[in-house]
């Protein structure tokens, strides 16, 4: 029953039974009346009903009431009849409880009297985003190799800069939203800050010669059947546990993943994850043999939780690369292997040149990638709030085949397939609060092939791969979910031509 319906029925009531009856029903009914007459006032002060509508509910409830009594008159006949209808106490306490609760009900359900209420199906929408200023320096030692020659260099062709320093003023702006489309699935779409050309950063160079760019940093759907079942399709955050070794932190994965967990007890959890993802459609054809590329990931761990507030994680994963490495055209004029050539990368890899000697020059990846993976951390949570965070990271591309290179290139490339990273960090582990606190020191060492280049973290010696150095950073929180970040990072060159980099990130954050 809708609100005015409710009220009409209890003024309908009210009124129409005030008129002939007794002094003790006249008393219970005056006291009906009162109660839905202030029902209505209350209403009016809350601006759920306006004066107007009020005074006209109330006057088309009397006009009801009254034409209720003349008709019973003239179905009398018109005699002085004093008719006293009898209304059991039951009867009328059920009557005004029906009318109380299809009120309140109403009332609750549509937010009558709530400021700015909107629409119940917006009450499944969390909205979540993030702002970060940053100020960069990119420096570049004396001693590097001039840019001329590393841009004729295979590996470091990719390279714009290597002896004027940068400065650089950055934003990256994200705002999302999170739908419980149902008890068991959710969807999430989030737009962000950035371009096309790249998908390892979604950071904004500031320069008021044009206009921002944005993208559709997330959109995917993940549906929970189990308790302990997580499955997502569509555009999402990196599934996998992992560090900034083989993952740039701003990279999203396309396509689908499965998460599965399992407690043998209370302090154990093992967990699974596995994904399928396509990283490069090739339309074939008689002109085009090259084959799309996909990456196959499967990651099993361990995770040990104890009394103190500390844990500890073990993982080891297998990240299957299908069809990156570039394929030689067998002929001058011949470019039906064009697409074997990566749509996007850094630098570090070795290289081929995929064209004919004689056409222009196009690079594609010299070795194939198959990158395993063990990442442990413990948080040691003794001294709660205050964490001691311990982390190391290896990967080894166990696809590189040196005789595979050279059969399929002509080129013989020593295998150069390791990476590591130790990390330690203390401190508050998220910053909220002002006051909160972190600090950290690191240091990476990655070969030219231990990873695929192009999902390499893009700041530690302006990404990509082959560069080893240390990074030191801090974070301070200067109000509630807003903090300083301050980070240098130093890398040299491992192999090739030198090429030092040094970045300074003064970053300020803000999330809501």
């Amino acid at each position: 029953m809708k609100p005015k319906t409710a009220l009409a029925t209890a003024l309908l009531i009210t009124l129409g039974l005030a008129g002939p009856a007794q002094a003790d029903e006249r008393e219970q009914l005056e006291l009906v009346r009162q109660t839905t007459l202030n029902l209505i006032k209350l209403l009016v002060q809350q601006k759920v009903l306006t004066q107007e509508a009020a005074d006209q509910l109330i006057h088309q409830a009397e006009a009801t009431a009254k034409a209720e009594v003349a008709k019973k008159e003239q179905l009398a006949g018109g005699a002085n009849v004093v008719r006293v209808p009898y209304i059991p106490e039951t009867v009328k306490n059920e009557i005004q409880d029906n009318i109380k609760q299809q009120v309140l009900a109403q009332a609750k359900t549509e937010r009558w009297g709530e400021p700015d209420a909107y629409p119940s199906w917006l009450h499944r929408f969390t909205w979540y985003g993030d702002i970060r200023l940053r100020y960069q320096r990119n420096i570049f030692p004396s001693g590097n190799t001039p840019l001329a020659t590393l841009q004729a260099y295979g590996p470091t062709s990719l390279v714009t800069d290597s002896t004027v320093d940068q400065n650089l003023t950055r934003v990256r702006a994200r705002l999302g939203a999170k739908i419980q489309v149902s008890d068991n699935v959710l969807a999430n779409v989030r737009f962000a800050t950035g371009n096309l050309t790249t998908p390892v950063s979604t950071n904004q160079t500031e320069g008021m010669s044009g206009n921002y760019q944005t993208v559709l940093d997330l959109a995917y759907l993940q549906a929970t059947p189990y308790s302990w079942l997580k499955l997502t399709g569509g555009r999402f955050e990196n599934p996998f546990f992992h560090t900034d070794l083989v993952w740039a932190p701003d990279l999203k994965f396309d396509g689908f993943a499965g998460h599965a967990e399992y407690w043998p007890t209370q302090r154990l959890k093992g967990f699974v994850t596995a994904g399928v993802f396509p990283l490069q459609f090739v339309n074939p054809s008689d002109l085009v043999q090259a084959k799309d590329k996909w990456l196959y990931g499967l990651q099993g761990g361990l995770d040990w939780y104890f009394a103190d507030e500390s844990k500890a994680t073990l993982a080891a994963a297998l990240y299957d690369y299908r069809h990156v490495e570039g394929v030689p055209n067998s002929s001058i004029g011949s470019h039906v292997y064009d697409a074997s050539a990566l749509q996007f990368r850094q630098k570090g890899n070795s290289v081929m040149f995929i064209n004919y000697p004689g056409d222009p020059t196009l690079y594609g990846l010299a070795s194939k990638f198959r990158e395993l993976n063990l990442t442990g951390r413990v948080d040691i949570g003794s001294f709660d709030p205050v964490h001691v965070v311990l982390t190391g990271d290896y990967v080894r591309n166990v696809g590189f085949s040196r005789s595979d290179i050279l059969a399929r290139t002509g080129q013989d490339i020593a295998p150069q397939v390791n990476g590591y990273l130790g990390k330690i960090a203390v401190g508050i582990p998220k910053i909220q609060y002002a006051g909160d606190w972190q600090t950290y020191i690191a240091y990476k060492y990655l070969e030219r092939d231990a990873v695929l280049d192009a999902f390499a973290e893009p700041d530690f010696h302006l990404g990509g791969t082959d560069a080893k150095g240390y990074i030191l950073g801090g974070s301070y929180g200067v109000a509630r979910n807003t903090w300083l970040n301050l980070k240098w990072l130093s890398a040299d060159q491992i192999s090739g031509p030198p090429l030092s980099i040094d970045v300074l990130q003064l970053d300020l954050n803000s999330r809501f």
